[in-house]
């Protein structure tokens, strides 16, 4: 019965969506330098299209501007200058209060928002993929991430499908168990200690990364389910059922990476503690 409810065409789909995903995060992430800073940099752009696409900016000179201020940010992290990322989100906000004034009434105060949400929502805080991959450690410390989203998404879909009975937020998302929440977490610290066990001898820095890591992929995932919930939140707000239709299975970049968000910059801050 339990085998039965995982050999679906939906399952099937996203698990084969979900392989793909893997191998180029694989590519991409071993690779590092230019190659994952362009994937991150393309990647944040599409999630930037979708989301406001969400509150209908996508092709309107407030949205062109967010495109704009992303493409910036990124530069300012190839070039090693992120000191001067707070003055182009100052200036991005002062060009949007101008637009706002001179094109008043025809822009709206809530497009003005979405656009400055967008940027730092999306672009802003999936750049810390590729920031902790250039950080001590980077290499093995950037999985972290994904383990903490997709392993921990993983798991509690694979619990929730079999054990799931109490729902977790029934308006948000009602396929969600606290099963399946509860799985989820102790599942990815479980790849968290199995990871750190392999490459123990690689990670400097930290006292055992197999007491560390576990427990910094518990609370990112935690964090992780904070996002997903959260990128749900506003579908359901907008009565959108997905982001978009760029992942077989998944739905929009949005709909696969809305954990990654949250748990990227956690996971940089995490890890800047443990070390």
């Amino acid at each position: 019965m339990v085998l039965k409810k995982f050999m679906n065409k939906s399952f099937v789909e996203r698990l084969l969506s979900g392989i793909v995903l893997v191998l180029i995060a694989l590519i991409t992430i071993i690779a590092g330098g230019d190659v994952l800073l362009v994937t991150v940099g393309i990647i944040s752009l599409i999630g930037l299209f979708e989301m406001n696409r969400v509150f209908s900016i996508e092709k309107d000179i407030i949205g062109v501007m967010g495109y704009l201020c992303a493409v910036l940010y990124y530069i300012l992290i190839r070039q090693h200058m992120l000191e001067y990322e707070f003055v182009l989100f100052i200036v991005f906000v002062v060009l949007l209060m101008a637009l706002y004034v001179f094109k008043f009434p025809k822009v709206k105060t809530e497009s003005v928002m979405a656009s400055l949400f967008g940027v730092i929502y999306v672009a802003a805080m999936l750049s810390f993929i590729y920031l902790v991959r250039t950080a001590d450690n980077g290499l093995y410390n950037v999985w972290l991430i994904f383990l903490c989203s997709w392993g921990s998404d993983t798991c509690a879909y694979v619990f929730g499908v079999a054990f799931g009975k109490h729902k977790m937020s029934p308006v948000l998302s009602p396929k969600k168990s606290v099963e399946g929440a509860v799985g989820g977490v102790l599942g990815a610290a479980l790849l968290g200690f199995i990871y750190a066990s392999v490459f123990k001898n690689e990670i400097t820095g930290v006292v055992d990364p197999r007491i560390a890591y576990p427990v910094v992929i518990a609370v990112g995932s935690l964090i992780a389910m904070t996002g997903d919930l959260a990128a749900s939140a506003i579908k359901r707000n907008h009565n959108i059922k997905d982001y978009g239709k760029l992942i077989p299975g998944h739905g929009g970049i949005m709909d696969r990476f809305d954990s990654v968000i949250f748990v990227a910059p956690v996971i940089w801050l995490l890890l800047n503690f443990v070390q």
